[in-house]
């Protein structure tokens, strides 16, 4: 094991007992027809012990399994009712055994599965410290797949499965390409946490990180401060290199589950991990809809039950036949249609620019002449007193003359100042209006239903592109230095917006909000990427006309045939 160029911070991880934790200790019951066992201890390769919990079938015959690997803890039941409208997950979709974003164990074993519910490394009273979404913690899922794999229960085949955290963890697990290991169902998990869950657009994440970080540190020893490494680590270095998976080393087979709807967390790395694997047998599914509601209804169940009888017992199935992509194009709130494609993103796109006009908050088809400019106060952190703290913001509108989809990835390109700062945090707003000026909602952020067409993000110092990873629509920004702002000098930023899949018919509006705080915010906690320390002060500026092109680049899908 090389050693780190980096020091980890860790944290003294909360007592377990202040969760509900029913202790430690092996048991084995028989519960529905299923073999339940408990607090199994599992030795890493360095000797350090975690804990895991074993349902399988009863009787001698072998079976895959299907592990579920996350630090939420294996004994916490599926807890919706936390979230708005319970996330869309009906209460007869899951049983009193089913663990928050993992498969239901009485759905899967009486099928001929084991489900395999994990307490990583340093989580509850497993041994060692917790590290989270590294090649540490991508090591020890690879030595609990091959002990998994060699078990007397087990047919030698074994899956990863499950959301969010532990969709994530299968990009990295994967990557060390266990033997045993089978497939893999990705079902919405990021795959640079720089990018998409610490910095977006290099603007730090302060609202959902620590409440996350709060519940995967029960723990009996040391856990990683994720916010801490954060202050230390602003700009992508060595250590969050360490928590990006090697996508050429991915090759077993992988269904792969992304939703527009989940801007500022899974969507984009969800896009990026399908991409970039090796796999030669792969497919995506991208929906708009709540992402756990997606996962456990009962149409879902059945596709990842085909998925991995196919790839863990070998039986002959549709699923060969499968349609490589296959995405949903919304009109609003849960109206959309899905069809399928050949591959991501989809190669007839035509990419069209449409020019901002700060004389009057339109977006034009041809470069504009005149110069002008739109400004607004950016008083930065929102912690302030209501009476201190103003949101203003610059909004530029395009309607469509036909019935037009967009579908893939959109770049903001502005030229812009700050008068009074010396940087700037952005925050980009795609929306939807309706031919009466009325605001169209989608699906948004796990559970809500007001959420955008798509969102992007950008600290100004952070403008600085990856020429070989960019590309015309998508800009891939290095975070390696910052480059401030001088006074009175204009500079050109392009912002990526998050992909997105959307009907616009004739006579609707597409509207960009430009802003200097988040634009979506809630009372109530949710799934939710928010920023509410920004370094902005004085007043943004954003250049149109002439030699200042700030323009947004849409995808545009002409119609098959």
């Amino acid at each position: 094991m090389t050693k780190e160029s980096f020091e980890r911070i860790f944290r003294k991880g909360v007592p377990p007992t202040e969760h509900q934790y029913p202790g430690l200790g092996y048991k084995i019951s028989k519960e529905h027809g299923m073999i339940i066992e408990r607090d199994v201890a599992v030795p890493m390769r360095d000797g350090v012990k975690i804990y895991i919990d074993v349902t399988r079938p009863e009787g001698n015959e072998k079976v895959p399994a299907l592990i579920a690997w996350s630090s939420y803890g294996k004994h916490r039941p599926f807890q919706y009712e936390y979230f708005f409208k319970e996330g869309g997950v009906k209460r007869e979709w899951y049983s009193k055994y089913t663990n928050f974003e993992a498969p239901d164990p009485l759905y899967w074993v009486p099928r001929g599965y084991a489900i395999i519910n994990v307490d990583p490394r340093g989580a509850w009273q497993s041994e060692g410290d917790a590290t989270y979404w590294g090649h540490e913690e991508a090591r020890d899922g690879h030595d609990l797949i091959e002990w998994a794999g060699v078990q007397e229960w087990c047919n030698g085949k074994v899956g990863l499965s499950g959301v969010s955290y532990l969709a994530i963890i299968q990009w990295l697990i994967a990557a060390t390409q266990p033997p045993h290991l089978a497939a893999i169902n990705p079902w919405e998990g990021l795959s640079d946490m720089y990018r998409e869950f610490a910095f977006h657009g290099g603007i730090p994440e302060t609202f959902f990180t620590p409440i996350w970080q709060k519940s995967i540190s029960y723990s009996v020893n040391r856990v990683e401060d994720i916010p801490a490494m954060m202050k230390e680590h602003p700009l992508f270095d060595d250590y969050w290199a360490t928590k990006v998976a090697d996508f050429s080393r991915i090759n077993v087979p992988a269904f792969v589950v992304a939703s527009w709807a989940d801007q500022g967390l899974h969507l984009r790395g969800t896009l990026q991990g399908f991409n970039r694997i090796a796999s030669k047998d792969k497919w995506l599914v991208v929906h708009g809809r709540k992402k756990w509601e997606n996962y456990h209804q009962p149409d879902s169940v059945e596709k990842q039950r085909a998925f991995f009888d196919r790839f863990l017992k070998g039986i002959n199935n549709d699923v060969p036949q499968w349609p490589k992509v296959r995405i949903e194009v919304r009109e609003q709130y849960y109206i959309g249609k899905s069809r399928n494609e050949k591959e991501w993103p989809l190669a007839r796109t035509k990419y069209k620019k449409l020019f901002l006009d700060a004389r009057n908050g339109t977006l034009k088809t041809a470069p504009i002449k005149a110069r002008s400019q739109a400004r607004y106060d950016a008083p930065g952190d929102e912690s302030r007193s209501p009476v201190a703290y103003r949101e203003e913001r610059a909004q530029f509108d395009y309607v469509f003359r036909k019935t037009t989809e967009l579908t893939g990835h959109m770049k903001l390109r502005l030229w812009v100042e700050a008068v009074g700062a010396e940087d700037m945090d952005l925050f980009i707003a795609i929306q939807k209006l309706d031919r009466h000026g009325k605001y169209v909602p989608f699906a948004a952020f796990s559970a809500l239903e007001d959420g955008p067409v798509a969102l992007g993000w950008l600290r100004a110092s952070h403008r600085e592109l990856d020429q070989e990873r960019s590309t015309p629509e998508q800009p891939w920004l290095l975070h390696q230095q910052q480059l401030k702002l001088n006074p009175g000098v204009p500079v050109p930023v392009e912002i990526e917006i998050w992909p997105s899949g959307t009907r616009f018919n004739a006579g609707e509006k597409l509207r960009v909000v430009v802003q200097g705080s988040d634009i979506y915010k809630y009372a109530r906690w949710i799934v939710l990427a928010r920023h509410p320390k920004t370094i902005n002060a004085g007043t943004h500026v954003i250049h149109t006309g002439s030699k200042y092109d700030s323009h947004l680049l849409i995808p545009v899908i002409p119609h098959k045939g």
